[in-house]
């Protein structure tokens, strides 16, 4: 069940960093919507930092967040991806993938030290990111006889619906979508419209 009517995430690959008695933590942050894009993602940074000695990395997908991850890579459990996950739960980030490349310096940090380290090297990325708002969007097909295309055009426009298809033959049908915030208006505009069908397709 989705409560909110938007979500956060971030619009495009940011970086942060942290220092801490001589471990250096690079974090980059990127905007990720399935879990091959996280992968790519993945080895990207490995690849760019091919001595580093761990690749710590959290992440959120889906418009509810209800996908999510944590990996220490190494590190004690919890010490490093539960404490990333956590900076994108307390922004209420999704669709978002944060990975911590730690480069080790000599001295142990601690449990506690390395929580610090990967949560703050984590922050810095989120700040260094630029945050966007966007709607949640049901898309629907909607099936109507030709007597009730004109108030079915009228009722799509005034729920700002945008058409990805129209089909106008035996069946009429028009594929759209439409902000979370406006299924009300629709559900009210078309109540009394016995020989339409609504049928839901998924959410965006």
């Amino acid at each position: 069940m989705l409560f909110s009517d938007s979500y956060f995430t971030v619009v495009k690959p940011a970086q942060g960093m942290f220092k801490d008695r001589g471990s250096k933590f690079l974090s980059f942050i990127f905007p990720v919507n399935t879990e091959q894009e996280i992968k790519d993602s993945l080895l990207l940074v490995k690849k760019e930092n091919p001595s580093a000695n761990h690749y710590c990395y959290a992440w959120r997908l889906g418009v509810d967040a209800a996908a999510h991850r944590a990996n220490d890579d190494g590190e004690p459990s919890n010490s490093a991806g539960k404490p990333i996950l956590g900076q994108l739960q307390s922004k209420d980030l999704t669709n978002t993938l944060i990975i911590v490349v730690r480069y080790f310096g000599g001295t142990l940090l601690g449990v506690s030290g390395l929580i610090n380290a990967y949560k703050t090297a984590a922050a810095n990325a989120i700040l260094n990111s630029e945050i966007d708002e966007r709607f949640i969007l049901f898309e629907y097909k909607i099936e109507f006889s030709f007597e009730d295309m004109n108030l079915v055009m009228k009722i799509l426009k005034d729920t700002d619906s945008r058409i990805v298809e129209q089909n106008f033959d035996a069946i009429n049908s028009i594929l759209f979508r439409i902000k979370k915030q406006n299924t009300h208006l629709l559900e009210e505009g078309l109540k009394n419209l016995y020989q339409t069908k609504l049928h839901y397709i998924k959410t965006l």
